[in-house]
């Protein structure tokens, strides 16, 4: 059964992407006493919402499967943008990690993975409750 619904793909996009977050995160504060490791950053929200299309204004027709699917829920084409944290302080052996700062930002993407799932299971929830009303 396939089902092409916008939110559920959404979703799922959603808690891809954080738990990718959640592991350069880890990945970041495993580093913390490494020499000259930079503290990396992932920023998805910007192409999440172009795939959401919430003004309404981005409907783009695409013709290569390389294309962005900008607003037609091209979900499976977001590709986060990867970088070295700029705004890191420089330690004496060159490390950019400020560890408290790294679990402040774990915990909230915990809270916002978390929140995705509960939005997750209402939406299955909702779905279920229609297909029982419909026999």
């Amino acid at each position: 059964m396939k089902i092409e619904d916008k939110t559920l793909k959404a979703l799922a996009a959603s808690l891809n992407l954080r738990q990718m977050r959640h592991e350069i995160l880890s990945s970041n504060i495993a580093n913390a006493d490494t020499p000259g490791y930079k503290a990396k950053r992932v920023d998805f929200e910007d192409a999440l919402q172009r795939a959401l299309d919430v003004d309404g204004n981005m409907e783009m027709l695409t013709s290569e499967n390389g294309h962005f699917d900008v607003g037609n829920g091209g979900f499976e084409n977001l590709q986060p943008e990867i970088y070295e944290d700029p705004n890191g302080v420089v330690s004496e052996d060159g490390n950019t990690v400020d560890r408290d700062a790294e679990l402040a930002k774990m915990a909230e993407n915990k809270i916002l993975y978390d929140s995705a799932v509960k939005l997750l299971n209402k939406k299955l929830g909702m779905l279920k409750y229609t297909i029982n009303q419909e026999k």
